[in-house]
């Protein structure tokens, strides 16, 4: 099956079926292209003879837990009948079909000279690199809350449009949150059916459940280990990121997060406040020094002699929020590394600069570090926080 319409559907019919499918992304539904090729699939079928069957139909599509049912009628009567809509409010600045593959870079460059120089980022005079950066001149057409999603951080600089980023971040910590907790997962095999994927399914054979889908039982959960970089070169993110793992935290009770500059602290306690305001108060304290330089290869080794024993399992993922630049030498930052590579499940490396025009991972560090980074993706924008879900996921 195509993204084109299917025979028998009128262009403006399949016009009306995306913007319902957006206006669900915006109140928080999982809604991707299957989803959407499947809902054009119903539309074409006998279930769009009665509004009924239609709304029975795409309720068991697009609903993907409890909540997602008991809101799906109000938003179908809010889009498709007109009722009802003052009550109508986006739930996720985090949309689904936001959530593209991450990326790892391949073959380094060429080093730099000196152990902390900078990577290589190309700067445009001409405007097109702010404006690959900040896509909200072109995507006129796109709600307040993906546009947000999708704008560099730090080209958020007014205080309604900072707040706003800051209650988007969390959000998206505790929706991530729930999907990585789930008890179970779709399996061949299983001890409990599960029914929304098998009628998703059965929609190709016409609605006959050919191939049952089941659902068992996780092995064991996710363990999250976060370290920020909270460096001067950092400090336009920094805020941003805070604001995220606070929400991790908060949300997911198998986590621990660190901060480093030119030494390391552990916060975990400070962010299980619910406040965020006198958590990040609390962390200031902490983390005196905050927004000096860098020396990662040490606080890693710091990390690794007290810390690492009794917060990591070999069910751990670390994520590290950093831009790479390092004042110290990188064959202690490559040793440290290895080690701790050896120890966890996955090493994930979250780099603001890879949204950057030009960007490439020169530094001597930062190459020093490539070879035990199992995902190197970029952490510029909501979006790019939102695509790690996905990979985690799988873990």
């Amino acid at each position: 099956m195509t993204s084109a319409p299917l025979p028998g559907i009128a262009f403006a019919a399949a016009a009306r079926l995306a913007g319902f499918t957006a206006s669900l992304r915006d109140s928080g539904f999982t809604v991707g292209l299957a989803e959407t090729r499947d809902a054009l699939a119903i539309l074409a079928s006998p279930a769009a003879d009665r509004p009924g069957g239609l709304r029975a139909a795409w309720r068991a599509l697009f609903s993907a837990n409890r909540t997602d049912w008991q809101r799906f009628d109000e938003i179908f009567n809010a889009y498709w009948l007109g009722r009802g809509m003052r009550r109508l409010q986006p739930l996720s600045g985090a949309p689904a079909e936001q959530k593209k593959p991450l990326r790892r870079w391949a073959a380094p460059g060429t080093p730099a000279d000196e152990p902390g120089s900078p990577d290589h980022v190309q700067r445009q005079t001409d405007g097109a690199a702010e404006l690959a950066a900040d896509p909200r001149g072109r995507r006129g057409g796109a709600s307040a809350a993906e546009a947000l999603a999708a704008t560099d951080l730090r080209h958020i600089t007014d205080p309604a449009e900072v707040a706003a980023a800051h209650a988007l971040a969390e959000r998206l910590a505790a929706r991530m949150r729930a999907r990585l907790v789930r008890r179970e997962r779709a399996r061949p095999t299983g001890h409990r059916l599960d029914l929304r994927r098998t009628i998703h399914r059965s929609i190709a054979q016409g609605g006959t459940p050919i191939r049952l889908v089941w659902r068992d039982r996780k092995p064991k959960p996710l363990r999250l280990v976060i370290l920020l970089d909270a460096s001067g070169s950092m400090s336009l993110y920094t805020a941003f990121f805070l604001r995220f793992i606070h929400g991790v935290i908060e949300h997911f009770a198998s986590a621990e997060a660190f901060v480093f500059h030119t030494r390391l602290a552990h916060v975990s306690e400070s962010l299980r406040d619910r406040d965020v305001t006198r958590a990040v108060d609390r962390l200031s304290l902490l983390a005196q020094g905050i927004g000096g330089g860098t020396r990662i290869g040490d606080c890693l080794a710091d990390f690794n002699r007290w810390h690492a024993a009794r917060v990591i399992n070999s069910r751990t993922a670390v994520l590290i929020f950093s831009d790479g630049y390092d004042t110290g030498e990188p064959a202690k930052l490559g040793s440290e590394m290895q080690r701790l590579h050896r120890r966890c499940r996955r090493i994930v490396w979250l780099n603001p600069l890879i949204g950057w025009q030009g960007y490439a991972p020169e530094a001597r560090g930062m190459q020093a570090a490539l070879p035990h980074i199992d995902l190197f993706a970029a952490a510029h924008n909501l979006r790019s926080l939102a695509a790690l879900e996905p990979y985690l996921a799988r873990l």
